[in-house]
């Protein structure tokens, strides 16, 4: 029997025919990027994203989307998470990365189905946040793992319900798989560690863990596959993990097309040069963004679809399939760093001030390609199954 608890105030939680969903967010999806956009200095300087602003992304059904229909949630597909991720990462990057943890049931639903079914007792709406890396040993005592360590990069966890940690099972001198430990927020300490040049307000602090026990059946295995049948726990969990990242480039990316177009409306060059929008140059490199960024976005859901499709069909997702979720999920981050970097460089100086939102969508988008998923190993394993050879472990 486990012992944990959430110890959430249990709210009432709309019918699912008249609450709000992804599926049709209607004006609330514009009114939430609006405030986003206008609260982007707001988040840089608390390090997170504003609690308030968590409670929009509740409402709005962020966290509900993906959980099944079963446990209470709007169980939508892929593509229209994904799609409101970039929507929001267009006003800012920070709330976007936080919006995209609303994935969290696709790593949860790796837990027991009672587990599960505890964890989403009270409602769908369950704020998830991990610190994974690195593993700490968890020895195996009366009641589950004995949990101590320090985890980074927390994204969201001052606004979570709920925390993952990263655990190496050990009893004895044998070590089993590194596992996710689930633990109720007030089981855990956050340290406010995040300091860092990009993504300041995603709030990635460090969590830390000071003997807490966790019953066996509140830890899985990270990647494993969900006992759940519905065709969302059957699509590759890591690849969802990398796309729900690389979204957040796509979105800073359009944000930053947007941002150089506002800037030319109505600007005037000082040495009588033509303004922004009637410079050959400029014009050019707004025009070759553009491409840029289309075809990137294309590729990226060209593949989720086609992978999705396979799952409503009945059949599994290919290694090949795989892949390619992958490829374009890095692709698409890189493409992205390319396209901000761009309009800023056409914004002359007014791109370096830290109020001018080009600066802040280059810094975000960089931290971006940063993250081990979109490495350049992504392509040395990807080119390898074009060859028709095996990728390096972990990579499907």
């Amino acid at each position: 029997m486990n012992t944990l608890t959430l110890d959430r105030p249990v709210a009432a939680t709309p019918a699912a025919a008249s609450r709000p969903s992804l599926a049709r967010p209607g004006a609330l999806l514009t009114e939430l990027m609006a405030e986003v956009r206008a609260r982007r200095a707001e988040f840089t300087r608390l390090h997170q994203i504003a609690p308030d602003v968590v409670e929009r992304f509740k409402a709005l059904g962020i966290y509900r989307a993906l959980v099944p229909t079963a446990l209470g949630g709007d169980g939508l597909g892929p593509r229209t998470f994904c799609e409101t991720i970039e929507a929001i990462a267009s006003a800012d990057g920070s709330a976007g990365w936080v919006a995209s943890f609303g994935m969290g049931v696709t790593y949860l639903a790796a837990l027991p189905p009672e587990t599960l079914a505890q964890v989403y007792a009270h409602g769908p709406d369950v704020v998830f946040a991990g610190g994974i890396f690195p593993p700490q040993r968890a020895p195996k005592v009366e009641g589950g793992f004995e949990v101590s360590g320090r985890w980074a990069w927390s994204s969201g966890c001052t606004g979570a319900d709920v925390i993952g940690v990263g655990i190496a099972p050990a009893e004895g001198e044998k070590t089993g798989l590194p596992r996710m430990a689930v633990l109720p927020r007030a089981k855990v300490k956050i340290e406010r560690a995040w300091d860092v040049t990009g993504l300041v307000g995603t709030g990635s602090h460090d969590v830390v863990v000071d003997r807490v026990v966790v019953p066996e059946d509140w830890t899985f295995v990270r990647g494993s596959r969900s006992p759940r049948t519905e065709p969302m726990f059957r699509y590759p969990t890591l690849s969802f993990a990398a796309q729900v990242l690389s979204v957040v480039g796509l979105g800073i990316a359009r944000g930053a097309i947007e941002s150089l177009r506002d800037m030319a409306e109505g600007r005037v060059s000082v040495t009588g040069a033509p303004g922004l929008a009637d410079r050959p140059q400029t014009q050019i490199e707004l025009a070759r963004a553009e491409a840029q960024l289309r075809a990137a976005r294309a590729f990226f859901y060209e593949a989720i679809d086609a992978a999705w499709d396979s799952l409503l069909r009945g059949d599994e997702v290919s290694p090949e399939q795989t892949s390619l979720l992958r490829l374009s999920s890095t692709h698409a981050a890189r493409v992205s760093a390319e396209v901000a970097r761009a309009m800023q460089m056409q914004a002359g100086m007014t791109g370096v001030y830290h109020d001018c939102p080009l600066s802040q969508q280059v810094r975000d988008v960089e931290v971006l390609t940063q993250h081990a998923f979109m490495g350049d190993i992504t392509f040395q394993n990807a080119g390898a199954m074009f060859f028709g050879r095996k990728p390096l472990p972990g990579y499907l």
